[in-house]
């Protein structure tokens, strides 16, 4: 169901394409919808930022992406710090 979808991606516009391929790949190699989504939402707004294209993201998707960079952060974090 989510390959039929991915045929109306345009994919020679790389500041969609990527992002999308990122969280299709992402979630069975992983095992994980959180780790595609956050890849993907990390991955759009990194790329409409390096575009200069900053007004076009939106304050939810910054707020989601400030979320997603904990959220990955906090394993590589505790381990640094011997927690748990």
């Amino acid at each position: 169901m989510m390959m039929s979808v991915a045929g109306h991606v345009d994919w020679s516009d790389r500041a969609t394409s990527i992002p999308v391929f990122l969280t299709v790949a992402l979630m069975p190699f992983t095992y994980q919808i959180t780790t595609g989504v956050g890849a993907g939402v990390i991955a759009y707004t990194a790329i409409k930022a390096a575009q200069g294209k900053w007004r076009e993201i939106g304050a939810f998707m910054w707020v989601l992406t400030g979320v997603f960079l904990v959220y990955f952060s906090l394993h590589p974090i505790e381990q640094w710090l011997g927690v748990k």
